[in-house]
């Protein structure tokens, strides 16, 4: 299997991969608790990214509705918790499958009826909406006016149930990350990465010759969705509120799927790259305007979109296909 993930990756990708992943695992050591949080946020969106990458980046489904697994599994996971006491990482597992039948729901309507393209976007916003407005009016877990959970003190860490300080949460976030780039590098050199590759490209010459296009688009939408659904359980014991207005919002799917977009869809490191890249920058911008003494609401939005029209005119496949080309890397990564 190892032999597997490092065939054809340059050498000098893999020493700058280790010196990158080396740099991440010092980073609290070095920084203080606001750029700790910053870089909380940046593995959060590498992560989500690199889920949805999965469905759009491989296989071509795109998907504009993801915050409905994040905000499926965060509430699962949290009422679990607050009710019966159940720890996340067994609740975890119950928020996945649920995340995985909604995702395969949404793609046995489309795919078994031929709903592709934007009306297959359509159609996550579609019950990414129609969720948000459910939890609204779900009082079990207190509807529109949000869910917490318990707060305990920082001075001691649970690992088991997701209780303490930021940078228990870094490290377990980090660990989380480098698993999915494993993972998704371990499918993308395997037949189902290839079968993927023919669907996004040509799905009817696949069908052709012989790939089972519904069985594979409907793999890739249950990954995606169990993946996403990870994330969902950590942004609930992290920040320890949920409001459905936050975590189902058309605005949150958006953030999760820009990282990969500005660093590159359909590659391993153009989801971290594009969430390094805007994270950083929109926190700075926002700290500039804060120092200058203006207040503007909705920067973050106005940088989000500046950076996007950026990339789509100058840079149509994202930063990173041509940084990885200039820099020798090979074609794997």
């Amino acid at each position: 299997m190892i032999s597997r993930l490092v065939d054809g990756v340059p050498r000098r990708a893999l020493i700058l991969l280790g010196l990158f992943l080396a740099l991440l695992l010092v980073a609290p050591l070095l920084v203080d608790g606001y750029i700790l949080s910053i870089l909380i946020l940046v593995l959060y969106f590498a992560y989500t990214g690199q889920a949805w990458n999965v469905m759009m980046g491989f296989a071509g489904q795109l998907s504009l509705g993801h915050s409905l697994y994040v905000g499926v599994a965060a509430y699962t996971a949290a009422a679990l918790y607050v009710h019966f006491g159940i720890g996340p990482w067994a609740g975890v597992w119950l928020a996945i499958l649920i995340s995985v039948a909604c995702g395969l729901f949404i793609g046995f309507l489309a795919f078994r009826f031929g709903i592709s393209g934007v009306y297959f976007a359509l159609l996550t916003i579609a019950f990414a909406e129609f969720t948000r407005v459910g939890f609204d009016h779900f009082d079990w877990v207190n509807g529109s006016g949000g869910f917490f959970l318990p707060v305990t003190q920082y001075s001691v860490n649970d690992p088991l149930n997701l209780r303490g300080a930021p940078v228990m949460f870094y490290y377990i976030l980090l660990a989380i990350t480098v698993l999915a780039f494993l993972f998704c590098r371990w499918l993308l050199t395997g037949r189902i990465g290839y079968y993927w590759l023919a669907i996004r490209e040509e799905p009817e010459a696949a069908q052709t010759l012989g790939i089972n296009v519904f069985r594979y688009k409907m793999i890739a939408v249950a990954i995606s969705a169990g993946m996403t659904a990870l994330s969902g359980v950590f942004f609930a014991f992290y920040y320890n509120n949920l409001f459905p207005e936050q975590i189902f919002s058309m605005s949150r799917s958006i953030e999760l799927i820009l990282g990969p977009i500005i660093g590159g869809i359909g590659s391993l490191f153009g989801p971290i790259l594009g969430a390094v890249v805007l994270t950083v920058l929109a926190e700075s911008v926002t700290e500039i305007m804060h120092a200058l003494g203006y207040d503007i609401p909705g920067i973050k939005q106005v940088f989000y979109g500046l950076c996007l029209l950026v990339v789509i005119i100058y840079l149509p496949n994202g930063i990173w296909p041509p940084l990885r080309k200039r820099l020798g890397l090979g074609d794997h990564s």
